[in-house]
């Protein structure tokens, strides 16, 4: 079993930038997938991105992968979700979740965070 922590969330304007971590807690968080989803009120939660157990692979969703970046420390046990040039629409809670596969589907992840709060005003 693996324990995700996300934090960096906040508030800020459009323009802006923010980087999220999800740290994780046990020996075997380096075998996991991580992905990065996102849900704003009332809608479903959504695909952000997704970076491999090495850190060598990753992906954004086409809504987001000309200002979203994604990286991951191995030593620390953490992976990262910087934020560039926020814009209103990325407002939403921020989930990081673990998976043995490597997928943009929800249902893919047997692990999740309790997800962090990012607020862009206009």
């Amino acid at each position: 079993q693996v324990l995700l922590v996300e934090s960096g969330g906040g508030t800020g304007e459009a323009g802006g930038s923010l980087r999220l971590s999800c740290a994780g807690s046990g020996r075997t968080f380096s075998i996991y997938h991580i992905g990065w989803f996102r849900q704003a009120p009332g809608k479903e939660r959504t695909f952000v991105g997704a970076i491999s157990d090495s850190g060598e692979r990753g992906w954004l969703a086409p809504s987001v992968k000309d200002r979203f970046a994604l990286s991951r420390d191995i030593a620390k046990n953490t992976v990262y979700l910087q934020m560039d040039n926020l814009q209103p629409e990325d407002t939403a809670t921020y989930y990081c979740a673990a998976s043995e596969g490597y997928y943009s589907s929800a249902h893919g992840y047997d692990y999740w965070g309790q997800g962090t709060q990012v607020t862009v005003s206009s």
